[in-house]
């Protein structure tokens, strides 16, 4: 849109189906949006209007809802997903305050997407081998492109908690700073965003697969979660003598209810269970444990006013309002119902079967089709339509044959 016609006010309106776009570009049946396809209106958040520092030509990107023409909230959004859930806390007097841990990768460019990801060349003409994990100096042939990252993030307003190496090829996480769900999921899409345009300004590509590299670690989006009393702001995981609370129990009691039915809000793709089934602490379990990075729920060590719970199941490639809105909402089901979770484990452990989770896209699409618990906290609407998307997905996947099938199956008799 024109800067003028925004300053004016003018409606920006949009077809209801381009809200199950999937990945290819394609839609599922109108039945799944309304068979109409009419229009939603998108509305900007004033608080999330950002003038892009990257770009030589004035241009300003704004994060807006999409709202029906009557002016509820779209059921298929996942902006406005994630805003009621947290309007569902502040109805029990409470806020939950999350932050994200986002890995990602750094590569050469990959024109030929047959041929395997490459690390860049660094300032030594040479490619990083993997032996850099969380080294001071891991990034020094990447310096030019991070220092820009860094003065993009100060722009846009987008706090920095720590940045590292992490433990793949030329693989990087940020921490973010805790704080409100919706701010966090728009400073997560705003960093996701602001990576990708400026390693294409470096001559470089960064890609947010959840595994992008064979034998190698996969890529997370961890969502750290604590509740806070709304007026107060005391940590209601943690009682008066720093003790954690039934509310504690409960909360984790809900993700491990909901973290199965959930598997593919979190873990949306084919490349997704990659990672997860090849797991180098990337857990595909619902289990608890007290600083344990081989459960899916992981309770890191922390002063009582900082108890947290970790979902470690989403990976980067996920849709980060739909994720954060996931986790929430099944820690607050196990709330109000008051759900006891298992015991905690600790060390090596063989994951009950109670306690598993889908390991492909399709168990995960089959598991949130028979979710009665899914329909209930997102609408039959939503989760009909995600279903319907992510199976045209799946089914493009298996329309191609991989250079894997070729190559060991050709010679079979």
């Amino acid at each position: 849109m024109t800067a003028e016609g925004f300053l004016e006010g003018r409606r920006l309106q949009m077809a209801r189906g381009v809200l199950l776009q999937c990945i290819m570009g394609g839609y599922p049946p109108a039945r799944f949006y309304g068979s109409d396809d009419g229009d939603l209106a998108l509305v900007p958040d004033p608080a999330q209007i950002h003038r892009l520092p990257w770009s030589q030509q004035p241009r300003a990107l704004a994060i807006c809802d999409a709202d029906e023409l009557t002016g509820e909230s779209s059921p298929l959004s996942t902006r406005g997903q994630l805003k009621a859930v947290i309007a569902r806390y502040a109805a029990l007097g409470l806020a939950p305050v999350v932050a994200t841990e986002l890995e990602f990768f750094v590569f050469a460019p990959n024109p030929d997407p047959t041929q395997p990801f490459q690390p860049p060349l660094g300032l030594d003409g040479r490619r990083e081998d993997g032996h850099s994990a969380f080294s001071v100096s891991s990034n020094n042939g990447l310096r030019p492109f991070f220092n820009e990252v860094y003065e993009c993030m100060a722009a846009l307003g987008l706090p920095r908690d720590t940045f590292m190496h992490e433990m793949g090829v030329s693989q990087f996480e940020i921490n973010l700073l805790h704080g409100d769900p919706l701010l966090l999921a728009d400073q997560t899409l705003l960093f996701k965003h602001l990576l990708k345009e400026v390693a294409l300004k470096h001559r470089l590509t960064v890609v947010c697969m959840a595994k992008p590299l064979a034998h190698t670690p996969g890529s997370s989006m961890h969502i750290h979660q604590s509740i806070v009393e709304i007026g107060t702001g005391r940590n209601v995981f943690s009682d008066k003598a720093g003790e954690p609370t039934a509310t504690f129990r409960h909360f984790i009691g809900g993700q491990q209810a909901g973290l199965a039915d959930f598997t593919a809000l979190f873990a949306p793709n084919v490349n997704s269970y990659q990672r997860l089934c090849h797991p180098f602490a990337s857990p595909n379990n619902a289990c608890w444990s007290h600083d344990n990075r081989a459960a899916g729920l992981r309770i890191p060590a922390s002063s009582p006013v900082a108890r947290r719970v970790e979902n470690r199941l989403p990976g980067a490639d996920a849709n980060p309002y739909l994720a954060i809105a996931a986790s929430l909402a099944a820690g607050l089901y196990g709330i109000e119902n008051k759900l006891e979770p298992s015991e905690p484990i600790q060390g090596e452990f063989v994951v009950p079967d109670n306690l598993s989770l889908p390991c492909t896209l399709h168990a995960a699409l089959e598991r949130l089709k028979r979710s009665q618990l899914a329909k209930e906290l997102f609408g039959k609407e939503f989760i009909e339509g995600y279903i319907a998307s992510k199976t045209m997905e799946l089914t493009s996947f298996f329309d191609e044959i991989t250079p894997w099938e070729r190559r060991v199956l050709a010679a079979q008799a």
